[in-house]
């Protein structure tokens, strides 16, 4: 048996600059398919950690074996006797010369042959000679290329390629075709490509990660993104500031630097009357700048940039140019900002003819109409003001047209919000504006002012109609309209806001305002997307810690519709399934319902007639007749109240009834009439409990 050592495997892959957003993905997809390899190979180990920077791939293994383990493989062969030819072609598969070669035993069901064959183990240096090249023509690059006339890909030029097991270099290579060759295994890398460019040779990874960090190389991606936090941190607050949380842009310019400088800069004071939204935008998607708030948090004129280079001046010359090259970002934004005010949004309306919302669905000033529509009517079942929120539809898309908006798309509604306010919209219909995209996912705010609330449903709905209406649904796989988080964020909406709607009517009000904008759209859609918010309502349930079987038990009564209701109604659901009565109840259920189906089936007829109770024979099915006949009396008007724990309460004093039934009373009984009677007694279970929820539904 081979013994397991602390060998240790380090390759690093060093390239020219690999784009930010792929680097941490490409590592883990590189370790993946090491480990993969590995565990093929039979090599165990006892970690692995891969690293990433701009320019290297790095994984480290710990604890390997010297070599594989000898494995034994057993084949087993015809009966001891078989026809020559049953022999001849079992050796052959086996790769044996004669039988001689074969152990014969006794299995029980006759003796058989069987061929052992040993196979020795390998040196585990030549397995990773092998593993390695493999998995870097394996590892997926949303886009690679090959240069020179190399006929390998990666996703930049390769360089080098350390490959060390134990502190040796492995005997191998990556073959990059052409007249190129292959990059030969080795042990050396090079450091920060200007402030320490030189070649290094490395023994280990400890020695490795010592040497990077010599030649200014932080090698760790969180090492680096805490450095660049605390060190923005510290900036600011030196100026009585804080950082603007921007988590997005710290992964990403982790990745653009290996040798984290932070510095600040000064934005002029001119620009700071634009929108902050815009400001920050423009500095994050064009520069990789980090904006700072000041006490009232508010942007400050500051702004954050990280370089990868460290200089003589402390860093002065670099901040100058960046400064310069972001007043020229700003005034062009700036420009924009100015330009758009000098036309209302409510002119730019017409405009919204020319964009398209989608081929069969019309123009986005289509939508706006039916939006408004739409808007109106739910403003009025939420008691908010259909006037404010018919203006705020009619305007809600209308910054799309803007200079600002086509140049950061992100500020969209945002921008619409400030157009708005300085053209003396209300701030109802101002708010409205901004909030009409959202909640955009789980992590987004969700609008509470009605108006807002109004207009983002309508917004949401008559996009989730349309799409459904010309069978653009979503698959297991594609949902190229977002077609799930638009349901989610209809969910989020009602739910955290309380609002007592009716979504099938909501959906008619939609399917109409699609006829009177001249759109023929299918007549099914309602029923399509109650199924479709039932598979979404679990989604947001199951995050909550509600089962989705009880979802489906509800939803499976019909024509539920008020999702307010029906969580109550689950909620109530899944307290008293988690209960012993409940529990019990549910059995009783099952177990009734399985014995009516079966004979059901048997006698060809149906047992949903009411009960004869002059035909009750026994104190037992006599208690559970007036249980639950009491159990339907009282649930009726709580279910009404809408009293759904007060419901289950009620179905709970069955509990004892539905026992002592089953422990006492034989169903199938010789006498037709009193079997039939109490087989409509069981049914009667049945309808009891699923005047709540569909008990067949629920699992276990």
């Amino acid at each position: 048996m081979a013994q397991i050592l602390n060998n240790e495997l380090l390759i690093e892959v060093f390239s020219e600059e690999i784009p930010a957003r792929m680097q941490a993905k490409a590592a883990l997809d590189f370790r993946r398919l090491i480990v993969e390899k590995l565990a093929a190979a039979g090599l165990g180990f006892q970690a692995a950690v891969e690293q990433s920077t701009p320019r290297r791939i790095a994984l480290v293994v710990n604890g390997l074996p010297d070599r594989t383990e000898d494995v034994k493989e057993e084949k087993k062969g015809p009966r001891v006797g078989s026809p020559e030819q049953a022999v001849a072609g079992f050796l052959k598969s086996a790769g044996l010369d004669s039988l001689d070669q074969c152990e014969q035993r006794d299995t029980g069901k006759g003796v058989f042959y069987f061929a052992v064959t040993e196979k020795k183990g390998r040196e585990t240096a030549q397995v990773l000679a092998e593993i390695i090249p493999a998995a870097m023509a394996e590892l997926p690059w949303p886009k690679s290329m090959r240069w020179g006339t190399g006929t390998a890909r990666w996703v930049r030029p390769l360089h080098s390629i350390i490959a060390l097991f134990g502190g040796r270099v492995l005997d191998g290579g990556y073959d990059i075709g052409g007249t190129q060759g292959r990059i030969v295994f080795g042990n050396g890398t090079r450091g920060h490509r200007f402030l320490a460019p030189d070649a290094f040779t490395v023994e280990s990874f400890a020695d490795y990660k010592e040497k990077l960090r010599t030649a200014k190389v932080v090698l760790g991606r969180e090492e680096r993104k805490a450095k660049i936090k605390a060190d923005a941190e510290t900036l600011a607050k030196a100026q009585g500031l804080t950082l603007s949380p921007d988590d997005a842009l710290l992964e990403e310019v982790a990745g653009l630097v290996e040798w984290p400088v932070v510095l600040m800069g000064s934005i002029d004071e001119s620009f700071m009357d634009v929108p902050s939204e815009v400001l920050i935008t423009s500095m994050r998607t064009h520069q990789k700048y980090f904006a700072v708030l000041d006490a009232e948090a508010k942007m400050a004129p500051r702004f954050i940039v990280v370089a990868n280079t460290e200089t003589l001046d402390g860093g002065k010359a670099v901040v100058a140019g960046n400064e310069r090259v972001l007043r020229a970002r700003l005034s062009d934004a700036k420009f924009f900002w100015d330009q758009d005010r000098k036309t209302k949004l409510e002119a730019r309306v017409p405009a919204l003819e020319k964009i398209t919302f989608h081929a069969k669905l019309g123009t986005v000033a289509e939508k706006v109409t039916r939006v408004q529509l739409l808007a109106a009517e739910i403003a009025r079942a939420i008691g908010a003001d259909s006037d404010a929120a018919s203006r705020a539809a009619l305007l809600c898309k209308a910054d799309l047209v803007t200079e600002v908006v086509g140049e950061f798309p992100e500020v969209q509604g945002i921008m619409g919000r400030y157009y708005a306010l300085g053209q003396g919209e209300s701030a109802d219909v101002a708010n409205a504006i901004a909030d009409h995209y959202k909640p955009l996912g789980p992590s987004d705010s969700c609008p509470t002012a009605p108006v807002s609330v109004s207009v983002a449903l309508a917004d949401k709905i008559d996009t989730l109609v349309g799409f459904f209406a010309i069978d653009e649904k979503p698959t297991g796989s594609k949902d190229p309209y977002a077609l799930r988080r638009a349901a989610l964020g209809v969910i989020r909406l009602v739910l955290e806001n309380g609002l007592r709607v009716k979504l099938g009517d909501i959906f008619a009000a939609a399917h109409g305002a699609y006829k009177v904008s001249g759109f023929a759209p299918a007549d099914n859609v309602g029923g399509d997307l109650m199924s479709f918010f039932a598979d979404r309502l679990k989604v947001v349930l199951r995050e909550q810690g509600v089962r989705h079987d009880l979802v489906d038990a509800v939803f499976a009564l019909g024509g539920e519709d008020d999702l307010v209701r029906l969580l109550a109604r689950v909620k109530a659901l899944q307290a008293f399934v988690g209960s012993d009565e409940g529990a019990n109840l549910a059995a009783a259920y099952k177990r009734a319902s399985n014995i009516v189906r079966i004979e059901e089936k048997k006698d060809g007829a149906s047992f949903d007639q009411p009960v004869d109770a002059d035909r009750l024979a026994q104190d037992e099915e006599k208690a559970l007749f007036a249980a639950l006949n009491e159990a339907s009396a009282t649930a009726k008007p709580l279910l009404d109240a809408e009293d759904f724990t007060g419901t289950m309460a009620a179905l709970a004093k069955l509990r004892g009834p539905v026992d002592a039934f089953f422990d006492k009373v034989t169903v199938n009984a010789e006498d037709k009439d009193l079997r039939a009677n109490r087989l409509r007694l069981l049914t009667q279970i049945r309808t009891t409990l699923n005047a709540v929820a569909d008990f067949s539904k629920i699992e276990g």
